[in-house]
């Protein structure tokens, strides 16, 4: 088990890497820990989660709302759950999203930590503090921003990942080499990704690069006020048709991504789009998708990067150079008319 230590503001967050589930009773007091997953994961690791007290919610981003919470802290209250709780995400995005979202509420914020069960939590959704859930069709519109102790990586749960969640996964990996690391990008344009996902050594090397990558962002602009919008290139448009269409975050992102290299090329002169598809395409990801440019922009008006009448766009000067640049909503709707 490999320890690495981040400090974001008054927090310091411990990152476990090459570790085991069954490492998790060293870190923290097994009486007073309550573990919360999903249905799925519950089935296919059942009896990793024997003697834990643990709290099983449906699977699915549907159930990332409000009712949910209700039911876990329900339970909580149920299971004696007092302030020296500490509270563990096991699972995939919305697993920990939740799990930070409760912690961070019940009895005024207990501790959490989170043992990410997806490549695409393990490089992106479990890190960086952000929690919460959805309201209607409105993504993590209701939320908090607080810090896990600890992130636990065991990859053996990747053993278990469909294709669509290892694509998931890859399209925030992309996303990242995209905006910070021209030289991740090459090695994913040279990798083969069926031999990437059986390689451990170079997929563990690969997850702690990411990791590394976000939490240096992190770090600097916590609460996102400035670097930290970077993070969001693809997902303008990728959460708007995820939502409105029900695509997987992945396949959204991954589209978000194409048009934002094509925005990029348009408004920038970026010369690498095609390189970006190429290799959104190598990783089975989409790039196209039809969608009604009226109904993506009535989703628009409430994401949180909207400000007044701009939405902060992220474009790419070059690959691993991402730049934040305010679009006005009529310029915006305009473009991707054009480019749809």
């Amino acid at each position: 088990m490999l320890q690495k230590s981040v400090q974001v503001n008054q927090n310091k967050i411990n990152f476990y890497f090459n570790a085991s589930f069954k490492q998790l009773k060293q870190l923290v007091n097994v009486q007073s820990t309550f573990i919360i997953t999903d249905a799925n994961v519950y089935a296919l690791h059942k009896s990793a989660f024997k003697n834990w007290k643990t709290i099983v919610i449906a699977a699915g981003e549907s159930n990332k709302n409000l009712a949910t919470v209700q039911l876990i802290i329900e339970q909580l209250i149920e299971l004696k759950a007092d302030r020296t709780a500490t509270i563990i995400g096991v699972g995939g995005g919305v697993v920990t999203d939740i799990t930070g979202f409760v912690a961070s509420i019940y009895m005024r914020g207990v501790a959490f930590g989170f043992v990410p069960t997806t490549l695409l939590a393990m490089v992106d959704a479990s890190i960086g503090g952000k929690n919460g859930v959805d309201w209607n069709l409105y993504k993590n519109i209701i939320g908090t921003i607080r810090q896990p102790s600890f992130l636990l990586y065991d990859t053996t749960f990747l053993n278990t990942l469909p294709e669509l969640e290892w694509q998931n996964g890859f399209a925030e990996i992309i996303k990242h080499a995209c905006i910070k690391n021209a030289a991740m990008f090459t090695m994913l344009e040279k990798v083969n990704p069926a031999a990437l996902k059986k390689n451990k050594l170079q997929l563990n090397q690969l997850i702690q690069k990411n990791v590394q990558i976000k939490m240096a962002v992190v770090k600097n602009d916590e609460n996102e006020k400035g670097e930290r919008k970077l993070l969001n290139f693809g997902h303008t448009l990728g959460h708007a048709i995820e939502n409105e269409y029900g695509l997987s975050h992945g396949h959204a992102v991954a589209v978000g991504v194409h048009y934002a290299a094509l925005l990029s090329q348009q408004i920038l002169g970026f010369k690498k789009a095609e390189a970006v598809s190429n290799l959104l395409t190598k990783f089975g990801l989409p790039t196209t998708f039809s969608f009604n440019t009226e109904k993506v922009m009535q989703m628009l008006q409430m994401d949180k990067k909207r400000q007044q009448a701009e939405v902060h766009y992220i474009l790419l000067e070059k690959i691993g150079k991402g730049v934040i640049l305010p679009i006005p909503l009529k310029d915006l709707e305009k473009m991707y008319t054009q480019l749809s």
